[in-house]
């Protein structure tokens, strides 16, 4: 039996400087992200679109949404596992190409999950579940193109 989940946002354009849209280079690219009971997360374009390099874009969420989503999905199957891991950190990056006629589309993601665990011998099956947390990641399964990994894995070292 397949459960549907639904989720709800609300963005709100807030960048009419008093012109609307009535030239390209008239407004602001700001947006305002919510959902009940959740904070705003500020967002704009990207710097190269006439956005505000100090809010996130949609290209740098979509990267978050990969990362974050796998690292959940990593989290659980090693708690069912026997892996504990006692700290998690990635810096994920995606490379997206702009076509001539403005458009473009994201070629690639590329994950660098750091991984610590409690104990030397449970590195080689905490990298391994990588592959795993790939395979049932909702976000990565859901893009058309790859999303690469490359793991590391060590002890803690307090």
């Amino acid at each position: 039996m397949n459960k549907s989940h639904h989720y709800n946002v609300k963005i709100e354009w807030t960048g009419n400087t008093g012109s609307g849209t009535s030239s390209y280079t008239a407004y602001e690219r700001q947006i305002e992200v919510s959902s009940i009971g959740k904070p705003v997360i500020p967002t704009s374009s990207d710097p190269a679109f006439r956005g505000d390099k100090s809010r996130y874009n949609p290209e740098e969420l979509l990267v978050a949404s990969l990362s974050s989503c796998h690292m959940l999905w990593y989290l659980h199957l090693c708690a069912e596992n026997g892996i504990v891991v006692v700290k998690y950190k990635d810096e994920a990056t995606g490379i997206m190409t702009e076509t001539a006629n403005g458009s473009g589309k994201f070629e690639s993601v590329t994950l660098k999950p750091v991984v610590y665990v409690s104990e030397p011998q449970m590195i080689e099956n905490a990298i391994a579940l990588h592959k795993k947390a790939n395979e049932m990641c909702y976000v990565a399964k859901s893009c058309n193109f790859p999303v690469y990994h490359e793991p590391d894995c060590n002890t803690d070292e307090k």
